[in-house]
């Protein structure tokens, strides 16, 4: 089954966004692994506000079929929406076919309702060297615990940390009463 990798760039403090909605504190210096993620994926899925800030393009991630999750957009033939009532069903079924894994790039309400619907295989966290001290964090409303496995780290000279995490499978009760 295909993946659903959460890949984001956070400050130290957790936001992904500044106070302003700025991203001027992101490095682009490097490739900071981008280009390998990048590769093994075929699919973004993305909500409105980041699809928006993007240009408002599918283009702008070529070769990659684009998702855009929304309940204000309207279908058309160029873009593929998908709204709150049909989530479930859509995710499931993307999910099912073949390809490779699937990009999570924000936004974060997008993050926490994958998150909370326990849809998130990985998250790689590019954690920048700074305090914003305000702005939109990475992770609210998340509904439970979560439980991570770290799977790899890296450094850069830049100060970046990545960090790359698996989500720990949920105990389940039943399952086990069943034994």
């Amino acid at each position: 089954m295909r993946k659903i990798i959460l890949n984001l760039a956070v400050s130290l403090d957790g936001f992904i966004e500044g106070p302003n909605g700025e991203y001027d504190w992101c490095f682009t210096d490097d490739d900071y692994g981008m280009t390998a993620f990048f590769n093994d994926t075929d699919t973004l899925f993305i909500g409105r506000k980041s699809f928006e800030l993007i240009g408002n393009n599918a283009d702008t991630f070529p070769e990659k079929t684009v998702y855009i999750f929304s309940d204000t957009m309207k279908n058309n033939n160029e873009l593929n929406i998908i709204n709150s009532a049909d989530f479930d069903e859509t995710v499931q079924h993307i999910l099912s076919q073949s390809g490779k894994n699937i990009w999570l790039f924000g936004g974060a309400n997008l993050v926490s309702a994958f998150i909370n619907k326990n849809l998130v295989t990985e998250l790689i966290l590019s954690i920048h060297p700074v305090i914003l001290g305000g702005g939109k964090p990475l992770f609210h409303d998340i509904k439970s615990r979560i439980d991570l496995l770290l799977i790899d780290q890296q450094a850069f000279d830049s100060g970046l940390l990545q960090v790359k995490y698996a989500l720990k499978p949920k105990f389940d009760m039943e399952m086990l009463k069943m034994l």
